[in-house]
């Protein structure tokens, strides 16, 4: 079972010892469409995107303006309506898909952690890469040299525990930390 989460932002447990935890929002969801082999159309609310093929499908399906996004994910509902969540009060592990922080076009010692050179005494190498290829032979770069370039932004799954999930708000509260930013949408799904 799959279900949508928004992260709310880390934190730790009052008890002895202590252990860091990271919060996450499940969002309403509603099953528009049962396909059949536990998957589901679902939509949900994100952003204030509306145009006509969103309200094709809200007309379809008979949801209210709010709910302007659509997706396929695996649930235990059998028919239309809301997401069943009782699969998460029972979980004790889930995977956890976010995006990771973008950073950008970074530099290699930010991107690779490279060492880099002397800070002063005219060395004339600071922050740059160095040489990056050889020779005569073979006389080009060869492909996966670690460079500067696009770095962040990447889909990331990673597994967690499960320390408690309070139905009523709705908050799953996972041991450890998960990839992405505050207010970062992701997915979780439940490990057997």
């Amino acid at each position: 079972m799959e279900f949508l989460v928004e992260k709310i932002g880390m934190s730790r447990t009052i008890a002895k010892p202590s252990i860091p935890v990271t919060l996450l929002k499940v969002k309403q969801v509603k099953v528009c469409e049962v396909l059949g082999n536990n998957r589901a159309i679902v939509s949900y609310q994100q952003g204030k995107t509306i145009n006509k093929s969103i309200m094709g499908q809200q007309k379809k399906y008979s949801l209210s303006k709010e709910f302007n996004r659509f997706m396929t994910i695996d649930v235990s509902n059998t028919e239309a309506g809301d997401l069943d969540l009782s699969g998460l009060e029972s979980a004790k592990r889930v995977k956890v898909s976010f995006n990771t922080k973008g950073r950008g076009f970074s530099g290699v010692m930010k991107r690779w952690n490279f060492q880099g050179g002397p800070g002063a005494h005219g060395s004339r190498f600071h922050r740059a890469p160095g040489s990056i290829g050889n020779r005569e032979w073979p006389g080009r770069v060869q492909p996966g040299k670690k460079m500067a370039g696009h770095y962040g932004n990447e889909k990331v799954t990673v597994q967690n525990e499960i320390v408690s999930f309070d139905k009523e708000q709705g908050v799953l509260v996972l041991k450890g930390s998960v990839p992405g930013f505050n207010g970062a949408f992701g997915k979780i799904k439940v490990v057997k």
